[in-house]
């Protein structure tokens, strides 16, 4: 009877430490929002934008930012297009009110 309520230490239920301005980002892109991005000739991102799903830019995400969050496997790209949040990347973010 004690493996029924014994609680698996390793799994993700607990959230990941985040910074305020990444959470804003992960949330914006959680609803639909993307980042945008443009590359140099070498194939490294020289400048992005992050934009919500109704079109506003973001002014908060930055580089340094993204390339947080990209580290994290929080956001990927698939085939060039814009960069969007992962599963794991909904599972890290806080939940927060929509001020619609």
């Amino acid at each position: 009877m004690q493996g029924a309520f014994s609680a698996d230490i390793n799994s993700r239920d607990t959230p990941l430490n985040i910074s305020k301005h990444e959470q804003r980002v992960l949330h914006v892109l959680a609803q639909g929002g993307a980042i945008h991005f443009e590359r140099l000739s070498n194939g490294k991102i020289r400048d992005i934008r992050c934009f919500t799903r109704d079109g506003h830019v973001l002014a908060d995400c930055d580089l340094r930012l993204f390339d947080r969050l990209k580290k994290r496997r929080f956001i990927k790209s698939v085939n060039g297009h814009p960069y969007r949040v992962t599963r794991l990347g909904i599972g890290s973010v806080n939940a927060q009110h929509d001020n619609r």
